[in-house]
């Protein structure tokens, strides 16, 4: 294993290549429900050398939003499933940006527009470290999925809106979940005006 100063040119072609990224986050209680979530749609951001974002979908779940409000600690875990084995783990303090905040504006350009977008989850490392992954075994990559666009089109933003306010306003464990529930700012990135979207985890 070795630590990394910062995500230099390699460490960023590594992330940029990888089709699927993990992120885990966890609350602050002993008791809590642990999440894991897997992220693909061509939605991670290398803002920095040490701070990096995601787009966050609409799903049926909360758990990364509300536990990075309660305690900021966040994990993100890259693997290479084509060419030689390799893992990237990226520790950091998060924060969520939802549409309407001041910041989303800027950070929203720096994605491709997507369906069904609800936040914009940023981190700030605070270790970078890589292992082999010989265990990893071999996958090919065979495209993306089609469905989480096709639903957030199907449902509108209204729609959108009304699922988000009936299964976003709290996680398993009853920390409180998105901000700015019942607004008309549900999000799509890549613009720089406000809107919504889909997702597509139990917990996310």
């Amino acid at each position: 294993m070795a630590i990394l100063p910062a995500i230099d040119e390699r460490n960023a072609a590594f992330i940029r290549a990888q089709r699927i990224f993990f992120v885990a986050t966890a609350p602050r209680g002993g008791e809590g429900h642990v999440n894991l979530s897997p992220k693909g749609l061509d939605s991670f951001a290398i803002l920095g050398p040490r701070t990096v974002a995601y787009l966050d979908f609409v799903g049926s779940g909360i758990e990364t939003a509300a536990h990075l409000r309660e305690n900021g600690r966040i994990v993100f875990m890259f693997c290479a499933f084509e060419g030689p084995p390799r893992i990237l783990r990226l520790h950091g303090r998060g924060d969520v940006v939802e549409p309407g905040d001041a910041e989303w504006d800027s950070l929203a350009l720096r994605f491709p527009r997507q369906e069904g977008v609800r936040a914009i989850v940023r981190a700030h490392l605070t270790r970078i470290a890589d292992s082999c992954g010989y265990g990893v075994p071999l996958y090919r990559y065979e495209g993306e999925r089609s469905q989480l666009a096709e639903w957030a089109s199907r449902k509108g933003p209204d729609g959108l809106v009304r699922y988000q306010a009936e299964h976003n306003r709290k996680s398993l464990d009853g920390l409180p979940g998105l901000r700015r529930l019942g607004s008309d700012e549900a999000g799509a990135a890549g613009e720089a005006q406000p809107s919504g979207g889909p997702g597509g985890e139990t917990a996310r």
